[in-house]
């Protein structure tokens, strides 16, 4: 049995519009003598009902009740528009008016019963049913809603013993009848909650939460324990939210304004490392990211994405080894994280370790098989580690992969004058010492080109001739360079 919606109470509300129409209850109600200005405002609300305009309805039945306090059906006419307006609360004392003035209305008890079911206050509706049922013996709805609360009783005290024991499983499995039957009982739902989160069900422990947030009126405690939650869950806005509404409620409380202290602050210093991440402002995100952890080292969620900015702005400082360290504390906490694995992947690969980059990349490929990011970075890593068995520019000129154009202009000169040929003699010293200098022009020349730098680092070495179509000899050569000059060894240094 589903619990009862808007939309029920507002079929509710217009069956029984068709009563007042149909029947001369609503005559009898009229012939007992009421003054034109009451009569008057149960025409109104009469009308209103019918057109669905119940807030409109419900304040001309305001009128009518304090124009003639002594008539049952305009109680109950206004217990039907609270009804209908998802106002249990306000219905019931007027529903216990109804009782009070005509015992026998059996309509009133009957709904009162309904309302006292949902409520979870089960004693009490047992009582109305029962009376239903001595008045109306054949009364099937009250049979049947009576026949249901010693069932729903058993349940609720097995639920009690469950959670005195930790059987958290079995709480929650019998209080799913009782729930379902008493939607507005908030002791039910805050039972529940409390064992999804013992479960670590986090977003389950909310959602029976919520509710009592409306049900409860000025539910601080509500709002603080939904903020915690959604801050154990690593949900900063979220928690910040709910935290802002127990504010409202009470500006003066203090766990409620403690927490939004800390969490406001942690907020802000996420969507900072955020922005300095996407900006490319790297060391600035490594400040931030220490920052986070300072403010809260006990909060798991926050530390690993804290972790994940300093997994990813190191990689992208080729700060290899700080990188390495805090990609392998995020993927210990979080195995699989692929963000963690690509990042990893690009300080492995900084770090020329490029198996191992391969390595990481293939278990992040086996866990999303889509990954544009991750095919496009395996395909690179593969062809270094192909292009590292081969002329690495950088080893000959000694400069570490993110090393500025001057300070490549610097080694090529530092270098050149030391391998220059005209500086060894004739023999095998010298043939060394020319391959040496026609290895070193290479490597300046393409590290110094931001175009052919790009695609080296992409793993392609654009003066190798078995990677350029129709390239013969040596890689220089077919392009028009020769160190050497025009004719013989007559070396001219060019650093420019």
């Amino acid at each position: 049995m589903k619990p009862e919606t808007s939309d029920y109470w507002s079929r509710l509300v217009r069956s029984f519009t068709i009563l007042l129409l149909t029947c001369d209850i609503y005559n009898f109600d009229v012939a007992e003598g009421v003054n034109p200005e009451v009569e008057q405002h149960l025409e109104m609300g009469k009308k209103l009902l019918a057109a669905g305009q119940l807030a409109d309805a419900l304040s001309h039945y305001h009128a009518a009740v304090d124009g003639d306090p002594d008539n049952y059906l305009t109680y109950y006419r206004r217990a039907t528009v609270y009804l209908a307006l998802g106002k249990s609360r306000s219905a019931l004392p007027d529903l216990d008016k109804v009782v009070k003035l005509k015992p026998d209305f059996t309509a009133a008890r009957m709904q009162r019963g309904n309302v006292l079911l949902k409520q979870g206050k089960l004693d009490e509706a047992l009582v109305d049913f029962n009376e239903v049922i001595n008045r109306e013996p054949n009364n099937e709805e009250a049979i049947g809603k009576a026949s249901r609360i010693a069932p729903l009783k058993e349940n609720v005290d097995l639920a009690k013993q469950y959670l005195e024991y930790h059987d958290y499983q079995s709480v929650i499995a019998a209080l799913e009848e009782p729930i379902e039957l008493c939607p507005w009982d908030t002791n039910l739902r805050e039972m529940r909650a409390e064992a999804y989160e013992a479960m670590g069900e986090l977003f389950k422990a909310i959602s029976d939460i919520r509710p009592t947030a409306k049900l409860i009126p000025d539910n601080q405690q509500a709002y603080l324990r939904m903020s915690l939650l959604h801050y154990r869950m690593g949900e900063e806005e979220d928690s910040l939210n709910q935290i802002r509404e127990c504010l409202k409620l009470d500006p003066d409380h203090k766990r409620c304004h403690a927490h939004y202290k800390v969490v406001k602050k942690l907020a802000k210093q996420l969507k900072d490392a955020q922005d300095l991440k996407l900006q490319g402002q790297y060391d600035e995100c490594v400040s931030k990211a220490n920052n986070i952890i300072k403010t809260d080292p006990d909060s798991l969620q926050f530390v690993v994405r804290a972790k994940s900015y300093l997994c990813h702005c190191h990689s992208k400082l080729s700060n290899v080894d700080e990188s390495l360290k805090f990609c392998s504390e995020v993927l210990q906490l979080d195995p699989q994280n692929i963000d963690a694995m690509v990042d990893k992947a690009e300080a492995h690969i900084a770090n020329e370790d490029y198996p191992a980059a391969i390595q990481e990349l293939q278990a992040a490929q086996d866990i999303d098989e889509n990954s544009r990011r991750v095919k496009e970075l395996l395909h690179k890593a593969q062809k270094l580690e192909k292009q590292s068995k081969k002329r690495d520019y950088y080893k000959i000129l000694g400069v570490k992969r993110n090393a500025r154009k001057k300070d490549i202009l610097k080694a090529y000169r530092k270098l050149a004058v030391k391998w220059h040929p005209d500086k060894h003699e004739e023999g095998p010293e010298k043939e060394k010492a020319q391959k040496m200098f026609i290895d070193l022009a290479a490597a300046k020349e393409v590290l110094t080109d931001p175009e052919k730098r790009e695609r080296f680092d992409a793993g392609e070495d654009p003066l190798d001739p078995e990677e350029q179509q129709g390239g013969h000899g040596h890689p220089f050569f077919h392009q028009g360079f020769n160190p050497f000059g025009g004719g013989g060894f007559s070396f001219k240094f060019n650093f420019n």
